[in-house]
């Protein structure tokens, strides 16, 4: 078969306490891995596994960890009908080949029941079943359900109970009979004492012990003869007998249907502590929050304290315990074998403690946070008063699993973070490059040739036409100092290495300043300012402010034609004082809009004169407000146009006199 095709074979090992449920298991691994099919391990929970034994208890888990090593996936379901279960999970599941243990005794009784295998061969007759012989085999999983497999003497409460109930009933009995009621009546109401008996007590020992007694009630209480055990009918032979039948088998079916409601509510409990678990670890932000969310989750599980080791730099970190009610019984994690045992669990990814090979005198059962894409972590459980059923084992595995599947998916998610940022940061140093490439190439090839021009034909040049070639030259000279200071500017900034010197100024002085600084061609348009009666006075590095002025206003005149318009105003709103540069130009189209404050990023269209633009400006000019702690948008100046606005919080102004 090739190994890129799915496995054809679904191999199925049912798990039990039997003492020979181990080859079972081994069989089942040799079968898989022969076959190059999947492995699943099924363990049926029955109403009777509460009163398994601690020995057990002890071999079921050693067989649940057998078949976990084996590789194979662990599933738990409930019901009393073992072998229907086993068929119904082999044909959701798509088992192909079941192995079972049989026992090599033969019945004892010609009235004996089919066994467990004669029973799933009826029940499943399409599937392959292996039959390991084992005179133990069916210890795990019976022939047949035994009617009374609770303790057969019951506790003080539940006699009481009882009692309290039957002599309940007695009472109302003798009302009945004053009130000459027929005697169905009576006797349904005894019924129905052993149907409140059968609700209020565990087991069926005093179910059954009601039933009797509700004979014999009636009996010695309700018919003639009274007071005495004898019966002038002999009809009422076979009344009683039908009576201590129904009464028995009523116990019975109500003792069963409440076994029933509670495994339904513990799978109920359990299955919304899986629900919630997944969506609580997709709220979590951080690893920690990952762990602390899966221990508190095991704890609802489980009742148990517990104790966490995450994964730090390759070995395991400080822990941290959670409490049951705030205390951990006898500090039982304290003690150097518990944390001998974890490290052993973390080093070789397989559980460790408490019920386990390794480490078996540790009060706490280690296991392992992890993926196949490494250990996050190692979880010790408190077993010391009594270990986990097969069901908790289960859940308790699911839960780690996603538990560790978060931290996975969480680490892949930075690590792609990472990379994504790494890649933007490579993709604008190759920007920065090949626009530095480009566009730097015009001013210095301009001042070269300017200069050589000078140097080789100055004295032949007019007055003027040295003029305008020193002009020029002093404009690409300019030009690239402005752009070194915002590289350096914005660097600075990102980088956290800019130090503001931040001082009480007057805004309008600010803009004032930094007219005299903007582009030379201002000339060529019209710049109007527009202050109110207010004392605009703000916080804030004067020399930063005055230059993402001078960016707006250079912005403006180089997007925008000759004669264009250009208003700066400043005014107080709501506590900060806003400044707006607004223009008269053609605009800029809503699909730019978002793209305008991105670093490079220079637009469609080129000033005509020198393709001088790196993108910087605008970005450089936000950088700067977020750093004073204000904001910098742009909307569409009506009827045509753009507005630039940058508003920062207003310093208060104090008066003294």
């Amino acid at each position: 078969m090739n190994q890129n095709d799915p496995p054809t074979e679904h191999i199925l090992a049912c798990l039990s306490s039997s003492p020979s449920n181990a080859k079972i298991v081994r069989t089942a691994a040799t079968m898989a891995k022969a076959f190059g099919g999947t492995f699943t391990a099924l363990y049926v929970r029955t109403p009777d596994s509460d009163q398994m034994g601690k020995e057990d208890c002890r071999r079921l888990q050693q067989h649940i960890r057998m078949a976990e090593q084996a590789g194979a996936d662990i599933s738990t379901i409930y019901g009393d009908d073992i072998p229907q279960q086993i068929a119904e999970f082999a044909r959701i599941s798509g088992i192909t080949k079941i192995v079972l243990g049989r026992s090599s005794v033969h019945r004892r009784h010609f009235w004996s029941g089919p066994s467990l295998t004669e029973k799933l061969t009826l029940t499943a007759p399409n599937l392959d079943i292996y039959i390991i012989p084992d005179a133990s085999a069916e210890n795990g999983y019976g022939s047949g359900r035994k009617l009374f497999t609770r303790p057969l003497l019951p506790s003080v409460r539940d006699l009481l109970i009882t009692a309290g109930i039957l002599s309940c009933i007695t009472l109302i009995g003798f009302i009945f009979l004053q009130l000459d009621f027929a005697r169905y009546n009576i006797i349904m109401l005894y019924m129905l004492g052993v149907l409140f008996t059968a609700l209020s007590t565990s087991g069926y020992t005093c179910g059954v012990l009601g039933s009797v007694a509700s004979v014999a009630l009636y009996n010695f209480f309700m018919t003639e003869p009274y007071l005495t055990f004898h019966a002038y009918d002999p009809g009422y032979q076979v009344t009683f007998a039908l009576m201590l039948t129904s009464a028995i088998i009523t116990c019975t079916l109500t003792t069963r249907l409440k076994d029933h409601a509670k495994m339904s509510a513990q799978a109920a409990f359990r299955t919304k502590i899986l629900f919630d678990t997944n969506q609580l670890l997709q709220r979590a932000k951080s690893e920690e929050e990952i762990l602390s969310q899966t221990a508190s989750q095991l704890m609802k599980l489980l009742n148990r304290s517990l104790i966490v080791y995450p994964e730090q730099n390759g070995d395991l970190g400080s822990e941290q315990v959670f409490e049951i009610d705030g205390e951990v019984p006898c500090n039982i994690f304290s003690a150097p074998e518990e944390r001998d045992a974890a490290n052993w669990t973390f080093a070789n990814k397989k559980r460790s403690g408490a019920g386990t090979d390794s480490y078996p005198d540790a009060k706490g059962l280690y296991l392992a946070l992890r993926t196949g894409g490494g250990v996050f972590g190692v979880i010790g459980i408190d077993l010391s008063e009594k270990p986990l059923d097969a069901f908790e084992n289960s859940v308790l595995l699911s839960i780690l699993g996603e538990g560790a599947l978060a931290i996975e998916n969480r680490r892949n998610a930075l690590e792609k973070e990472q990379a994504a940022l790494q890649a933007r940061n490579e993709e604008l140093r190759a920007n920065l490059l090949r626009t530095i490439s480009h566009d730097l190439r015009t001013p210095l090839t301009s001042i070269s040739g300017n200069a050589s021009n000078l140097l080789s034909n100055g004295e032949t040049l007019d007055t003027e036409t040295r003029n305008k070639i020193c002009t020029d030259i002093f404009d690409d000279a300019q030009w690239l100092i402005g752009l070194v200071e915002n590289l350096l500017s914005i660097t600075r900034i990102e980088d956290g290495r800019m130090n503001l010197q931040i001082s009480p100024q007057l805004m309008d002085e600010m803009i004032e300043e930094a007219l005299h600084h903007v582009n030379r061609k201002s000339c060529e348009h019209t710049i109007t300012t527009q202050y109110g009666d207010e004392i605009l006075l703000v916080n804030v590095d004067a020399r930063l402010i005055m230059q993402v002025v001078v960016n707006l206003v250079d912005n403006a005149i180089k997007y925008t034609p000759v004669g264009s318009v250009i208003q700066i105003s400043a005014y107080r709103k709501d506590h900060q004082v806003v400044v707006e540069v607004a223009d008269n130009g053609p605009g800029i189209p809503d699909r730019a809009k978002a793209q305008v404050f991105e670093m490079f990023y220079t637009g469609q269209s080129r000033i005509a004169d020198s393709h001088r633009s790196l993108g910087l400006g605008l970005p450089l000019c936000r950088a700067i407000l977020t750093a004073h702690g204000g904001t910098l948008t742009l909307r569409d100046n009506i009827p045509n146009g753009s507005v630039f606005s940058f508003a920062l919080p207003q310093s208060e102004v104090n008066i003294h006199e």
